[in-house]
């Protein structure tokens, strides 16, 4: 999630490095196409709103893939990169006046650390707790964000989380959209993509206080998913890919999105974290 200095230009980049530091359903996801089986997360998915739920999106010239997932990345990286708000802005640098510049690679290093003891969330809510308001913000902008594109339906108190997101997540760790508003590919940078990890920690983070704990802990499954998908897709984060056959797309999901927390610790413990000298340059 650190945040480069905005180019000169007015066209800001597809992403930032890493980009997605700061954001299962597995009947209810067959709908998706992604997930065939693994009943038991059935729950936390709901089908797409009725049209009329739905914002209306014009079409955009030179844009390739879903309408709906590029705007949703496009919206996110604006409300937290490109043209963020006074408060997101306070937030973000209430989190490195407490833990540095690169604070995201510090809370990362930090749960890596104590995610290998065992309840090892009492300390890292210690950890954290210092920076529970500007997690709380991050948290609201992100789901905004999230409820903008795919509006929740108004009954439940927690909203089911929409397959379509599931798909979003899917599609950007692939490579496969590209939006003429930036000029580039909406995906993950980073090779290996580790803000997908920083995210997951960030997340944990969240959960720990009680922030928007029930939506996160339906989202982290879909995070960690995506970051399987890219790490097995390997994008190219310039060009336009070609999509990942539906079967290699679905095994994925059936791995990754039933996941409880325990298991996605364990998945993002195993990522493959570039090695730096001491005192490298962070990446």
């Amino acid at each position: 999630m650190a945040r480069p200095t905005p180019p000169a230009s007015s066209t800001p980049p597809a992403s930032s490095t890493p980009r997605r530091a700061v954001l299962g359903a597995a009947a209810a996801l067959a709908a998706t196409g992604l997930l065939t089986a693994a009943g038991r997360t059935a729950r936390a998915a709901s089908p797409a709103p009725s049209p009329t739920d739905q914002p209306v999106l014009p079409p955009l010239p030179g844009m390739h893939g879903d309408r709906r997932a590029n705007e949703l990345w496009y919206l996110l990286d604006e409300a937290t990169l490109h043209h963020p708000s006074q408060e997101f802005t306070d937030a973000y640098h209430a989190m490195i006046d407490h833990y540095g510049v690169g604070w995201d690679l510090t809370v990362l290093d930090t749960w890596r650390r104590l995610a290998v003891t065992p309840g090892y969330e009492r300390e890292f809510a210690r950890y954290t707790a210092p920076v529970r308001e500007p997690l709380a913000v991050m948290s609201r902008v992100q789901l905004d964000v999230f409820d903008a594109v795919y509006p929740p339906h108004a009954t439940p108190a927690v909203p089911r989380l929409d397959t379509r997101l599931v798909r979003a997540f899917s599609w950007f760790a692939q490579g496969v959209l590209y939006d003429p508003r930036t000029e580039a590919l909406h995906v993950m940078t980073g090779r290996p993509p580790v803000g997908y990890a920083i995210w997951h920690a960030v997340i944990r983070a969240m959960t720990c206080h009680g922030i928007d704990a029930a939506r996160w802990a339906r989202l982290a499954p879909v995070n960690a998913f995506a970051c399987a998908v890219q790490l097995h897709a390997d994008p190219d984060l310039e060009r336009l890919n070609p999509p990942l056959p539906t079967d290699q797309v679905r095994a994925l999901a059936a791995r990754w999105l039933p996941r409880d927390p325990r298991g996605l610790d364990d998945g993002f413990l195993d990522f493959p974290y570039p090695t730096l000298p001491p005192d490298g340059p962070v990446p």
